[in-house]
């Protein structure tokens, strides 16, 4: 199970301690936690901070310094073997999109949006068949894309990029961006589907996993080694550890589970080469086709 760390503060000075010295120690205390992210530094800048984090007049007072993008991360809610949690595209693109934003410097990250096409209800098919998947129809996703985007587009945003995890509605995000390009046709709103997020974690991240000994089999294309590996280096505590088995299991017997690859052979090391491939060619082609349009 995902642990959930709880911190109590208790800044009561201790009998017998000097003031001076417990302050000091407060002041290094507050520091780890602000780098570790568990408290927010006061005024930190907003690139990168996903926009559900933030007041209204936050988002109103970024649009005004400059910060224009911004990225709707599309996740989803689906099986990925009995080793992965449920929600695992949903934290991976809204951390990898958080990432992508800061690099830009003037994007901020929409709400993550976890339902999406995943398959037929009955008979159930692809992923429905795995008990917690959740699928929505394409019309029902397609307009929540589109309503998504044009709320950003009335408060300010000209460019908005749309990014997925999955690659099953790849091609639904393309539709959604070019009917939105259409009606904003003479305006200064523009909507990007960046195809090369999903793009990088296939073919390149293949490639740079093979020059590490694995091999397609191995790497898989749901679960496996591949999709495996950028969980533990984005949120290992979606991994279940204890379920990492890869050798053993034919292929018949992993696909029953839901898996293709062999995860036992993923590793947070491996999973960074990814994020870090992923985030870099996804940040490029959002710089390019914002250029484009200017």
């Amino acid at each position: 199970m995902r642990t959930r760390v709880s911190i109590t503060l208790n800044p009561e000075l201790p009998s017998g301690m000097p003031a001076r010295s417990w302050t000091r120690r407060w002041l290094c205390v507050l520091t780890v936690l602000t780098v570790l992210g568990i408290m927010p530094a006061h005024g930190q800048s907003s690139a990168g901070v996903p926009i559900e984090d933030m007041t209204w007049t936050e988002v109103r007072d970024a649009l005004k310094s400059g910060k224009t993008t911004v990225i709707i991360p599309v996740g989803g809610t689906e099986q990925s073997g009995p080793h992965m949690a449920l929600g695992k595209h949903n934290v991976r693109v809204k951390l990898l999109a958080e990432r992508i934003a800061t690099s830009l410097g003037n994007a901020l990250v929409a709400p993550v949006v976890a339902y999406v096409p995943e398959g037929q209800v009955f008979p159930p098919t692809q992923h429905m068949r795995f008990a917690g998947t959740v699928t929505i129809p394409d019309e029902a996703f397609k307009a929540v894309i589109d309503g998504a985007a044009r709320s950003f587009r009335q408060h300010g945003f000209t460019d908005v990029v749309l990014i997925g995890d999955h690659g099953g509605y790849q091609s639904l995000l393309e539709k959604v961006a070019s009917r939105l390009n259409r009606d904003w046709a003479g305006s200064t709103a523009r909507a990007h589907f960046i195809g090369a997020y999903y793009e990088a974690a296939q073919g390149p991240y293949s490639r740079v996993l093979r020059d590490h000994g694995l091999n397609d089999a191995q790497i898989g294309t749901h679960a496996g080694a591949a999709d495996t590996s950028l969980m533990l280096a984005t949120d290992p505590g979606l991994v279940r550890r204890d379920e990492l088995k890869s050798s053993g299991r034919d292929a018949a017997a992993a696909k029953a589970l839901g898996v293709s690859g062999e995860p036992g052979l993923s590793s947070a090391a491996l999973g960074q080469l990814g994020v870090d491939l992923i985030v870099s060619r996804t940040t490029s082609a959002i710089r390019q086709a914002v250029a484009l349009r200017h």
